[in-house]
């Protein structure tokens, strides 16, 4: 089992949000940190992959030179738990305007053996001294109003979206956390009458009112109900690979989150993600590919 931290071990700085506090790390020794993973993080009795995402994260950017990521990709070997966990990092390459490091996340099972549970591998930039050229064929998501879409709390004629505490296969914690207002177009799931479109749409942000920057982006697109619910499957889809780009640094404000699926096959899917932020621009996108319980 990992050791205390001793006394003069030191947090990486955090805000007063929900978020922050749970993605904080405690430095046991250089690139190596301990933390105790929320279980207000949960889908059904496992973390969720975009707060481990931003976890790992946060230890890369505490560990390497530059502080801000552009690419993240993480390979989810088993299922991670509530509870102790360690969170080793290593730096690859260090360059001018990039730096490359790995990272894993280990738990402990019952013998006490030391079980991976995440790899990532990493490159880190500063966001703020990228050129302001952009020139892109991508248009933002096309749904309606925030006061027009529903969350987990909502009621909408006879649609009543799932919540943390309802008995509902892929039920979760995390939706306490979360502000996610769904485009009504992806609700067939909710109604028994999915569309059988790979599409989820929804405005995003926290709940405790903190704003979008990069370490949330990263729990953003893996944060919506799974496009599977729409295709017509349901319970849990757990994701195989995942990387994430970060494109620039989020203006204030809610995200709108666009995610699709085109292929399903051999039990596998991939989810295309887009982020916007409220100047319209495309902060990050992503793909994973997750498994889904066909039958």
């Amino acid at each position: 089992m990992p050791e205390a931290a001793s006394a003069a071990a030191t947090k990486a700085a955090v805000g007063d949000s929900e978020f922050d506090r749970d993605t904080a790390l405690t430095l046991r020794e250089p690139g190596v940190y301990d933390i105790d993973l929320s279980a207000g993080w949960t889908i059904i009795n496992a973390v969720n992959g975009g707060y481990l995402l931003a976890v790992l994260g946060r230890a890369l950017g505490d560990a390497l030179p530059h502080r801000d990521p552009f690419t993240v990709s993480a390979h989810y070997l088993t299922a991670s738990r509530p509870g102790p966990a360690v969170v080793r990092t290593e730096l690859v390459r260090g360059g001018r305007t990039l730096s490359t490091g790995q990272a894993s996340l280990f738990q402990y099972d019952e013998e006490g053996r030391e079980v991976e549970r995440i790899r990532v591998l990493a490159s880190y930039g500063d966001l703020d001294a990228l050129p302001d050229d952009v020139r892109t064929t991508a248009v933002p998501p096309a749904f309606p109003p925030m006061d027009r879409c529903f969350g987990p709390q909502d009621t909408a004629s006879d649609v009543r979206l799932p919540s943390g505490g309802a008995p509902v296969d892929g039920s979760s914690a995390i939706a306490d956390r979360l502000m996610i207002k769904l485009d009504p177009a992806t609700l067939g799931w909710a109604l028994g009458a999915p569309s059988g479109k790979g599409e989820m749409r929804a405005w995003f942000g926290l709940a405790d009112g903190r704003d979008a920057d990069p370490l949330s982006l990263l729990l953003a697109v893996d944060a919506l109900p799974p496009t599977a619910f729409e295709i017509g499957l349901s319970g849990w889809v757990p994701t195989v690979e995942l990387t994430v780009h970060i494109r620039t640094r989020p203006a204030p404000g809610p995200l709108r989150v666009s995610i699709t699926t085109r292929n399903l096959a051999g039990g596998f899917l991939e989810e295309d993600a887009e982020v916007w932020d409220s100047e319209d621009r495309l902060v990050a996108q992503s793909r994973q590919l997750a498994r889904v319980r066909l039958g």
